[in-house]
């Protein structure tokens, strides 16, 4: 991720613009998951909300970002476009060189389902169900990829939960873990389907210390070995481990540097 240059007043500073030319429209290039460009979300009230104002972003393939902020300053407005949840209402939002803002409902569904994973602060894991069970739930509301059928669904789990450390815990059930495992777990069901980014909202908000450190070093690893992770955050130590910071203030971008 690249600091871009001082924009003019009426917008968000870029705190990552684009440095080479991309394979079709001059975007960042095949390795950028993420290219946001001068991205508005506004809502319709009394007055009017401005969520997101003037947003440009581009996160590279294998990088750690943190996003940190105060309620209200668009965190979960940002997630929320970022998920393919929400459109915004100017700019563009290319996803692993794929423009997401004239999809239909349908097309931005099957994309959000193969090229995100989500983790949230609760773990919403089904108590009834072994932890297998509940990484494999991640593939039945997805349409099948070629190759990957029902039949390795099991033995996909159970790869995921290697990934992740918890292979020893195969066949459990989510009362017998603690908060970090489970975490781990969800984590687990958003990477089964091999997603080309990762987003977090407060993942460590329900974890101890201890447990806390865990998951990070868990986010360490997997950006080490590709994953794009961009984690929402108000907690300035956990966004301190990110390998990039932005803070987000009413709606706007800027870059962290220390």
């Amino acid at each position: 991720m690249t600091t871009g240059p001082t924009p003019a007043p009426t917008s968000a500073t870029t705190v990552a613009t684009t440095d080479r030319p991309g394979p079709d429209n001059g975007g960042a290039g095949p390795d950028a998951v993420i290219e946001l460009t001068d991205v508005e979300r506004t809502f319709d009230s009394q007055p009017p909300v401005r969520a997101l104002r003037g947003v440009n972003l581009t996160v590279r393939r294998g990088e750690h970002l943190s996003v940190v902020g105060p309620s209200g300053s668009g965190k979960s407005t940002l997630l929320n476009t970022l998920g393919l949840l929400d459109r915004p209402t100017a700019g563009s939002y290319r996803l692993d060189g794929v423009e997401t803002t004239g999809l239909g409902d349908l097309e931005r569904t099957a994309l959000r389902g193969s090229r995100i994973g989500f983790v949230f602060q609760s773990f919403h894991l089904l108590p009834y169900r072994t932890v297998d069970e509940n990484v494999m739930l991640a593939e039945a509301y997805r349409r099948p990829r070629p190759g990957l059928g029902r039949a390795g669904r099991l033995a996909r789990a159970r790869q995921t939960l290697d990934r992740v450390g918890l292979g020893h815990r195969s066949g459990f059930r989510p009362d017998r873990l603690s908060g970090g495992e489970r975490q781990r777990v969800a984590i687990a069901r958003a990477l089964i389907s091999d997603p080309a980014l990762l987003l977090c909202d407060e993942p460590t908000g329900n974890l101890d210390s201890e447990n806390t450190l865990s998951v990070l070093e868990l986010f360490d690893d997997l950006c080490a070995q590709g994953m794009t992770l961009v984690l929402i955050t108000h907690d300035e130590a956990v966004s301190r481990r990110a390998g990039q910071r932005v803070r987000i203030t009413d709606g706007r971008l800027t870059l962290e540097t220390e």
